[in-house]
């Protein structure tokens, strides 16, 4: 019986490893697919790797089009739009409950620094579709419009999205790019694709390898540019990911001078004012985009002790920091887990 036991195994191990071999040599191999182009103000780039076409340029731009009717401020027609013209509020789409719901949670979680709230500040100092101002904005001007400005001020009651003052408007810059690589990823996983790169304005997403090498996706931090050559960035860091998002937040990406005065276009909702801190960029890894591009404004916001302290809180975060130093000099550190990311695994 024993004999007869060992032989039935061996025949039953052995059609398994022939329905095995016959179904790795049925699986089809996997063809790079290449999406790039320009949507949102800025350029988009696709990389996923599938046996045939998942994903159409046709299909790209509908998706990007439907997210600018939601969620782009400068679109008149688009939902958030007609929010901000609304005296009390409206019913939001899927795409805008989520974007607000994520930086309600992050509002709440820093405590006020990231805030989609700001959109009346933004316009004040000149980074809103109506642009530069011709003086500076007064401290009169800016207390007038703090009156307006909070994430407790914006509220949901069952389906609608209201505001406790009228006068009160948002503006999601600071988190859509991140949003739309979700929807573009989510997107090819409903397709099956398990291997991919989603990039827009320089937000990252990306899940499995190269294929066919196996190679990791490896992600290439720029130096913010120099003074005498702001038009050639320099790759600084190298970094490999397995699954999970990486986006960058930084005070060079969008400016103006006053005089000597740098005015960035990232405001500081508690004051007012655009950012004064020692941050120059800060890079976050998540596990998506969304919670990578909103966090990625949180510690911009914070002074390089208390982003480490931040970062005690949320273990689920990675960063990587370029500040300036009390002698005036750059410098630059990480997080243990984001350092872990430079190795190839």
């Amino acid at each position: 019986m024993l004999k007869l036991f060992k032989r039935g195994g061996f025949l039953l191990g052995g059609l398994l490893l022939m329905v095995a071999f016959s179904d790795f040599r049925k699986q089809p191999a996997l063809k790079a697919f290449h999406i790039n182009g320009f949507a949102q103000g800025t350029t988009y780039h696709i990389t996923y790797y599938a046996s045939d076409s998942c994903l159409t340029r046709f299909e790209t731009d509908s998706i990007f089009g439907a997210l600018d009717s939601s969620l782009s401020i400068y679109k008149p027609y688009s939902l958030i739009s007609r929010f901000n013209r609304e005296k009390r509020g409206l019913v939001p789409d899927l795409h805008l409950k989520k974007v607000v719901i994520k930086a309600q949670e992050v509002s709440k979680a820093s405590a006020g620094i990231f805030d989609i709230t700001v959109m009346p500040l933004v316009k004040l100092w000149g980074f809103g579709p109506d642009g530069r101002p011709k003086t500076m904005p007064s401290p009169q001007q800016v207390q007038e419009v703090l009156q307006y400005v909070g994430y407790r001020k914006l509220y949901f009651l069952g389906d609608s999205l209201l505001k406790k003052d009228s006068r009160l408007t948002i503006d999601v810059n600071g988190i859509a790019q991140g949003y739309t690589v979700d929807v573009i990823a989510g997107f090819l996983e409903n397709r099956g694709v398990q291997h991919y790169l989603v990039e827009v304005g320089g937000e990252i997403r990306v899940k499995g390898r190269k294929q066919p090498s196996g190679e990791m996706m490896k992600i290439g931090i720029e130096s913010p540019p120099g003074e005498e050559d702001p038009e050639t960035p320099v790759l600084i860091k190298t970094v490999f990911v397995k699954e999970g998002a990486i986006t960058t937040s930084g005070k060079y990406r969008n400016f103006y001078r006053n005089g000597n005065k740098k005015v960035s276009h990232l405001m500081d909702p508690r004051t007012g004012y655009t950012l004064n801190n020692e941050m120059i960029s800060v890079t976050v890894f998540a596990k998506d985009a969304i919670t990578a591009d909103a966090y990625d404004n949180v510690f911009m916001g914070l002074h390089l002790d208390e982003a480490f302290a931040f970062l005690k809180k949320h273990p689920e975060l990675e960063c990587y920091f370029i500040y300036t130093k009390k002698d005036g000099t750059v410098a630059d550190t990480a997080s243990a887990g984001f350092d872990a990311m430079r190795t190839r695994q």
